[in-house]
């Protein structure tokens, strides 16, 4: 299933997720640091989405109160919740 949803509170603009069996795929992530997200976007494949939503969840950016990896997290848990 792929899901994309528009991020903010970041400078990236948006995230898409491709999650199979709760299993991350591919995920793409417009905008933002390019180097630091498509670094990121490699490590989570593969892996749970639950437990890269565990890992990301809450992390912030300087006075920001969400970061890119919390984006990250937030389209995740809204993917998940689609299949439900």
């Amino acid at each position: 299933m792929v899901y994309e949803r528009r991020n903010q509170g970041v400078c990236s603009r948006s995230t898409k997720v491709d999650i199979e069996d709760g299993v991350i795929k591919e995920i793409s992530i417009v905008g933002g640091c390019n180097g630091n997200l498509n670094g990121i976007s490699k490590l989570l494949v593969g892996m749970k989405a639950e437990d890269a939503i565990t890992r990301m969840e809450g992390v912030t950016c300087g006075p920001r109160k969400t970061s890119c990896p919390d984006q990250i997290a937030v389209t995740l848990k809204e993917a998940l919740a689609q299949q439900s």
